[in-house]
């Protein structure tokens, strides 16, 4: 009998997801726990499992439309069930006799009812044989996939999401593109020699064009050729992280009063001290930069002004302190500006923040932050040096009542010991909540962050 599987709540309080792809269609046959598709929601990319076995035998959203939590995502011809069963989010169907099992939370797929792991599903063809997709192989050059034929069976190809959408905006088949590179996960490297190959071009994805084709004339145009789309504008839609992001900072700009406090610093000492960890062999596997002795400061000095710790609860007329510190980093993605934490970063030595850092990083890049990795948060560090900027104005995230923007690292120069001479000076921006800080406690906590900097021994000293 069939079984409906509605979009499950994936926690934090949101109500929607879009689905970015399905990894089965109608007719395909499922293993319990199975990733059915990827939707990406306000925060993160989540692959759902199945919680059942049997058939896939429709599917009520196609890729690129948004689901509401709840609202039904795919039906199932459950293998051994009697009567059929409809819900809202996972659950499973149990023949009389056996017991019921309950739903689990997403990302954990239902607890399954036999040993062994579930297959990987093969592309199909319409007779039901596993194959690679015979139009995309009749279609490509010769060259660039020699060692797939029609006949060879082949799994869905390994791939991130960020990935699997730079290959879409290429126009490129991953199956192509797996013949070559193996079990291993496709990269963007691969996407990129494979383009090579058969001459690919990237094209904007999501934007459609809101005007006709305008003549300019030949004078305007003299290397236009024939045909080229002369569009005048494009429509992105306002989805996903950016459509998070752009209601975060409104409710956060027209809520808190900011206020922002800048100091430059002459950083020098830590520069040099990075250096020397850098030619230390017992720190090789570590990436200790600046930005994890800027992290490790902001928790010493949040220990010292607890306000910058703090969050408003306008509701309840309270303001609550933290005793710890979930760190925020702000980190830019092909799907927008994210901002997943370190948890307890204040327990963390040095080098567990670097190694922190650097987790966080590959995982942002990977798209693969979870939403539990995004959530809470109770002060945040934006590094804007990495792209070359000095210093800024940061708006609040929602919630926390401090962010620090770390600017660049220049040498430039700078009174020293009653001297000119060129030292390496950085940028500080700090913005706050003036309900929970007074400029006398944001500049106290600017002045410790930059002491640490300044003279990282000066760590030794605050508590």
């Amino acid at each position: 009998m069939n079984a409906e599987f509605r979009l499950p709540d994936l926690g934090e309080g949101l109500t929607e997801a879009e689905v970015i792809q399905w990894m089965v269609g109608p007719g395909d046959p499922v293993a319990l726990n199975q990733t059915l598709a990827e939707v990406e929601t306000a925060k993160a990319v989540v692959e759902l499992p199945s919680p059942y076995e049997g058939t896939v035998t429709a599917l009520h959203a196609e890729a690129g439309q948004t689901v509401a939590v709840g609202a039904p995502l795919i039906e199932f011809d459950v293998v051994g069930a009697e009567t059929p069963a409809r819900g809202a989010g996972s659950g499973s169907v149990a023949t009389e006799g056996e017991e019921k099992t309950q739903p689990n939370l997403v990302g954990y797929g239902a607890a399954p009812s036999a040993s062994g792991r579930p297959a990987r599903r093969a592309r199909r063809l319409g007779g039901g044989s596993p194959a690679a997709d015979t139009a995309v192989l009749e279609a490509a050059p010769h060259d660039a996939s020699p060692s797939l034929s029609v006949e060879t069976v082949i799994e869905r190809p390994r791939s991130t999401p960020p990935v699997r959408a730079y290959a879409k905006r290429l126009g490129i088949d991953l199956v192509l593109v797996a013949a070559s590179v193996g079990d291993r996960v496709i990269t963007r490297d691969d996407i990129d020699a494979y383009a090579e190959r058969v001459g690919a071009v990237a094209e904007p994805q999501g934007a459609t064009a809101s005007a006709a084709p305008v003549p300019r004339g030949a004078d305007a145009l003299p290397h236009r050729t024939a045909g080229q789309d002369d569009a005048r504008e494009t429509r992105i839609p306002i989805r996903g992280v950016r459509k998070h992001t752009a209601a975060a900072m409104v409710q956060s700009a027209f809520t808190a009063p900011h206020v922002t406090v800048f100091h430059t610093v002459d950083v020098t000492a830590t520069m040099e001290l990075l250096s020397s960890f850098r030619e230390d062999r017992a720190l090789s596997e570590h990436r200790i930069g600046p930005l994890a002795v800027v992290a490790k400061a902001v928790c010493l000095a949040l220990g010292r002004t607890p306000g910058l710790n703090s969050h408003w609860d306008e509701a309840a007329g309270e303001i609550v302190q933290y005793h710890y510190v979930d760190l925020g980093i702000a980190a830019a993605t092909e799907r927008g500006l994210i901002v997943p934490n370190i948890r307890d970063a204040e327990r963390l030595s040095l080098i567990d923040l670097a190694d922190a850092l650097k987790d966080l990083a590959g995982t942002a890049r990977a798209g693969k932050t979870s939403p539990a990795e995004l959530a809470g948060g109770t002060f945040s560090i934006s590094n804007i040096g990495v792209f070359g900027i000095d210093a800024g104005t940061p708006i609040l995230p929602p919630g926390q009542s401090g962010i620090l923007a770390v600017g660049a690292v220049r040498r430039q120069p700078w009174e020293h010991r009653g001297e000119i001479a060129l030292r390496q000076i950085m940028t500080l921006s700090l913005s706050f909540d003036h309900r929970l800080v007074d400029g006398a406690e944001g500049a106290r906590f600017l002045k410790d962050v930059a002491d640490v900097l300044e003279e990282p021994g000066r760590a030794m000293l605050l508590r």
